[in-house]
């Protein structure tokens, strides 16, 4: 009787115990920007003289982020160098070095970001995003995932897959607000992908979790003001720069 009772017991102590450590882990997000597509879009008199060199300019600039996780906060920054990186002024991007903090208890984020010759430091609730969840489902990472749809800045379209199995609402950048974390997410109008490499369920240690500190403090409505004002006389591509500078 008593090895009928011991066996429940510890099959159910394992299901607990692999319960929470879905909430403790590190994500590699691959971070792929179409660079053609941007090409396609730019002025003629820019994209003339870029069209000569296109055979030469790889399709996707890669950039790699981590992103570790707890039950009460999480951090996202760069992570190892890709092996081809492009660095033609078009291809450059404000985000390649964010660093975004976030504290699921207060639900507050604290990100560090480098825009052109700035540095600002953001302090703010998390962003709030009407998703709309679908049923499309794919495997992302060896999770299955469900697919969702929102907008942010009131016309840039967002697409993310998220999984319930990993029970943290977060994701990379300052992406969240999803019954799950976000282990994809495309962004169309910046022809770019976030999607996740690998996912590792060791407990982080504690002091990966820095809070940021460098940079002119601002909420994201003063960031937005802020480079709108400075950038209002690119034209077209003002806008791109304003949503690369506030992902």
């Amino acid at each position: 009787m008593k090895q009928l009772i011991l066996i429940p017991a510890l099959l159910m102590m394992a299901m607990m115990a692999q319960a929470q450590h879905t909430f403790n882990g590190k994500i590699e997000f691959e971070r792929r920007t179409n660079l053609h597509r941007t090409i396609d879009e730019m002025d003629e008199d820019d994209k003339r003289w870029i069209e000569k060199m296109r055979s030469q300019i790889p399709k996707h600039n890669v950039h790699y982020f981590d992103y570790s996780f707890t039950q009460q906060h999480s951090i996202y920054e760069p992570g190892r160098e890709a092996e081809q990186t492009v660095n033609f002024w078009f291809a450059r991007s404000p985000a390649a070095e964010n660093i975004v903090y976030t504290d699921f208890a207060t639900g507050r984020v604290t990100a560090q970001k480098q825009v052109f010759e700035e540095k600002f430091l953001v302090k703010d609730t998390m962003r709030v995003i009407k998703w709309k969840i679908q049923d499309e489902v794919r495997t992302i990472a060896d999770y299955k995932c469900r697919k969702a749809v929102g907008v942010m800045y009131d016309s840039v379209y967002v697409i993310a897959f998220y999984t319930e199995d990993i029970p943290a609402s977060g994701g990379p950048e300052m992406f969240s607000g999803l019954p799950g974390m976000i282990l994809e997410v495309a962004v169309p109008r910046l022809h770019t992908t976030w999607i996740a490499t690998k996912v590792e369920y060791n407990k982080p240690d504690e002091k990966e979790f820095e809070i940021p500190k460098r940079g002119k403090e601002v909420t994201q409505k003063e960031m937005y003001t802020t480079i709108s004002t400075s950038l209002k006389r690119w034209g077209k591509f003002a806008d791109k720069a304003v949503w690369w500078s506030l992902l």
